[in-house]
């Protein structure tokens, strides 16, 4: 696991190494033990890498590194769990290993095969930039479902690409123009949406795709080799025809590979244990397979409705795993807050990257290396809501989209407020969601929502937080995304299918991974995601849906895998969330600090936000009528993140 950077330049580039080192420096905590950079000034190529030392902990895993022909020059981020494998493969090709390092596989497969075939062979995660010495092009790559993150783009007469925004910065030719239509889609999803970023002309390389540019051809060219829309459809044209009892089978054995490929590693490794279904199925897989006990992390919060350390702790006694835990405190859960605008150096407003990144921080105290359960509501249908949705829909659209706004206006025509007086007696006979909510909000945003006309404009407004981002951002108009363009998304057969596909191609790469890999990474740990496995991916998706969803429960295939190693009983629970109590801090410790982001004259000034809805939301908020976290949350990170670039 790494960083690396460079360019592609028209122009003559002075002390290019020593640009290139800074541009290195700027992310050295994704490669504290290493760097190096490469520079061939005729072509206007610079490499420069960071090295975190997982495999092959030499020199002779140094990098930017360069082919055994000389046609190849590489910077690497990632894992290749199979490398092992194709270099058995290429026996015949390569006379003579220098080290065991994935990079240098790597390189001799693009010397026998070619970069296209050699990524198409790869299991694993990573991102790339590399140089063809004969070609005189730049391929740049993404692993598949996008765990590693890989930006790009031309500023002026120089093509940049890097791990993270913040090492394009360093550049001179990098010119920091806020794109006021990627603000609008993070103020709706809490993230920027791929291909976007934060700033005008930089975009996020796709996941499973190559990009090839050159000085000869200065428009880039985009060839995915690998197509989540593809595999979801591939996956329901062509489902698994083996009984329930043999798709357990299959998975668990699928999962036991990768989860053994993926705990190869020259240093340290352990795993994150919350207790759930997910990362219990990663540990008991790996405790399996292991002859010694597997060094397991959680964390626990003192309030309960957050904590679920004492269902890891009890999982983790039952499998005899080395268990460690850390109890954190309020004030240290808020100290991590003030990092978050350098941690993230694109705005991101997932309140669950606080307790992703305190979890990280400790498990790096023990190991390099920390595989984790994330995935499997994507792939086996584990979110709640799933079905919720789906009932709601089938419900909703029987009646007219006319006479769903009428209703949509009574509703919203009484205030939150009102409501929650008039339905206080019933409350508590509600399903757990609405009885422990508060029920004028949920009334309110299910109003926002029944308007949509289709299955997926539901999904985009459920998920949604500003509904009108637009009126919100001034000069702002969302770009289109997956959710806007129906032709990228997948023909799927079920409500349920489609709603998972979505949040397969949008949710997890630019949310979930984003804050896992920028949380991990800024420790300097790795983390590696067995369920993303392409293999596993492939084969969740040609799995019937009521493999995946049974009796109202989801996740029935995964489950079964699990109680072969965990009793039913320490995992049947009501499942939690991984949050933080933002609500009740923005009224209390963090109103200082959100009030001065947030006043009305700052955000006149600085000239992105209109104040108005802000402020009315700030001080609904404050009162305690309503409860507005999430919206709030997206635009202080967004003005935390902007106070940090004027430093």
């Amino acid at each position: 696991m790494c960083g690396f950077t460079g360019y592609l330049s028209f122009a003559a580039q002075a002390n290019a190494n020593e640009v290139l080192e800074k541009m290195g420096n700027a992310i050295a905590h994704r490669g504290p033990d290493d760097s190096g950079v490469w520079f061939d000034a005729d072509a206007g190529i610079g490499l420069s890498h960071r090295r975190l030392s997982i495999l092959d902990l030499s020199p002779a895993g140094h990098q930017p590194m360069v082919s055994s022909s000389g046609q190849y020059v590489i910077a690497f981020n990632g894992e290749i769990y199979n490398h092992l494998e194709i270099r058995k493969k290429l026996a015949d090709f390569t006379p003579q290993w220098r080290g065991h390092s994935d990079t240098e596989t790597l390189l001799a497969s693009f010397d026998a095969w070619g970069i296209e075939a050699t990524v198409k062979k790869s299991i694993g995660m990573f991102a790339f930039a590399v140089w063809d010495r004969q070609t005189r092009a730049l391929t740049l790559c993404r692993d598949r479902l996008g765990e590693k993150p890989l930006y790009y783009g031309w500023q002026g007469d120089t093509f940049l690409f890097g791990s993270e925004l913040k090492t394009l910065k360093v550049h001179p030719s990098f010119h920091a123009e806020i794109d006021r239509n990627a603000l609008a889609l993070l103020m709706r999803h809490n993230c920027i949406s791929t291909p976007y970023s934060i700033y005008q002309d930089i975009a996020k390389l796709q996941p499973g795709c190559l990009l090839t540019v050159s000085l000869n051809r200065r428009e880039p060219h985009m060839m995915p080799y690998w197509s989540g829309k593809q595999v979801v459809e591939d996956g329901l044209t062509h489902p698994f025809t083996g009984n329930p009892n043999e798709a357990v089978d299959a998975l668990e054995r699928l999962l036991k590979d990768a989860v053994a490929q993926q705990m190869i590693a020259d240093v340290p490794l352990g795993a994150f244990l919350s207790g759930g279904v997910d990362s219990s199925t990663i540990v008991a897989l790996m405790q399996a397979q292991s002859v010694r006990p597997v060094k397991t992390f959680t964390i626990g919060f003192h309030e309960e409705y957050y904590n679920e350390a004492e269902h890891a702790k009890a999982i983790a006694r039952h499998l005899g795993t080395e268990h460690s835990e850390l109890y954190v405190t309020p004030q240290q859960t808020i100290d991590v807050i003030f990092r978050l605008p350098t941690l993230y150096d694109e705005p991101f407003s997932d309140s669950s990257q606080i307790p992703t990144f305190l979890v990280s921080q400790m498990t790096r105290q023990h190991v390099t290396v920390s595989l984790s359960g994330d995935a499997g509501d994507e792939l086996f249908g584990g979110y709640n809501n799933y079905l919720l949705e789906q009932r709601w829909w089938d419900k909703l659209s029987r009646l007219p989209v006319s006479l769903r706004v009428i209703l949509s206006r009574m509703i919203t025509g009484v205030s939150p407020q009102i409501w929650n007086r008039l339905l206080a007696p019933i409350q508590s006979r509600l399903p757990i969601g609405l009885a422990q909510a508060n029920i004028g909000d949920k009334l309110h945003k299910g109003a926002d929502v029944m308007i949509a006309s289709t299955s997926t404009e539901l999904y985009q407004l459920l998920i949604s937080h500003w509904m009108r981002p637009f009126d919100l951002v001034i000069g702002g108009v969302e770009s289109p995304t997956v959710l806007t363009n129906p032709i990228l998304q997948p023909q799927t057969d079920h409500f349920v299918h489609q709603m998972m596909a979505l949040d397969m191609l949008t949710y997890l790469p630019d949310d979930i991974l984003v804050k896992v890999d920028r949380a991990a990474m800024g420790v300097s740990l790795e983390t590696r995601v067995p369920l993303l496995d392409h293999r596993v991916v492939e084969f969740a998706w040609s799995l019937p849906l009521n493999y995946k969803l049974r009796n109202g429960v989801g996740k029935w295939v995964l489950r079964q895998v699990l109680y072969k190693y965990v009793p039913k009983k320490l995992i049947e629970r009501p499942k939690m969330g991984f949050g933080v109590p933002i609500d009740t801090w923005l009224r209390g410790p963090l109103r200082n600090w959100a009030e001065e982001l947030l006043s009305e004259s700052r955000l006149r000034q600085e000239g992105y936000f209109n104040p108005l809805p802000i402020r009315q939301k700030w001080n609904e908020h404050l009162s305690g009528n309503r409860n507005w976290q999430h919206h709030l949350w997206d635009v202080l990170m967004f003005q935390a993140w902007l106070e940090a670039q004027k430093i």
